[in-house]
């Protein structure tokens, strides 16, 4: 990873700590794809999910998928019981995505907080594929 992109987390991590109280953090690049303010490149929409390609992808396919409501779903941490249901519908999306794109195999990546260089502050899970994944990936 980059030191550009290292601290662009960092940078989204002290925006999204200095924003409220509450925890919902301040409207992202992703609330400006959803209302169609900004374009994007869309790969699959429903009533929960939205996916669209990466505008920096750090492979031949990156797609992004994210919960169209971001309701309090900030970063994987702190996902509540109550979201269960969606998170496995995310995860579900992002297979049958992975599967159509990347038939010889794809990986799923969920960036959470500071230290796991999350720039944007609405869960998303990123879909890598079209080459040879590297190990170990950090």
């Amino acid at each position: 990873m980059s030191s550009d992109e290292v601290s662009a987390s960092k940078k989204a991590a002290a925006t999204f700590e200095a924003s409220s109280d509450d925890g919902a953090g301040p409207a992202t690049v992703f609330d400006k794809l959803l209302s169609g303010e900004w374009p994007s490149d869309k790969v699959y929409e429903d009533d929960e999910a939205f996916a669209f390609r990466d505008v920096n992808p750090q492979a031949p396919v990156h797609i992004l998928v994210i919960p169209k409501k971001r309701d309090g779903l900030v970063k994987l941490s702190k996902a509540r019981e109550d979201q269960k249901e969606l998170l496995g519908h995310l995860m579900y999306v992002a297979q049958e995505i992975g599967n159509k794109e990347c038939p010889n195999g794809f990986r799923l990546v969920v960036n959470d907080g500071a230290d796991g260089a999350q720039s944007v502050y609405h869960l998303h899970i990123h879909i890598l594929g079209g080459r040879q994944m590297e190990w170990p990936p950090g």
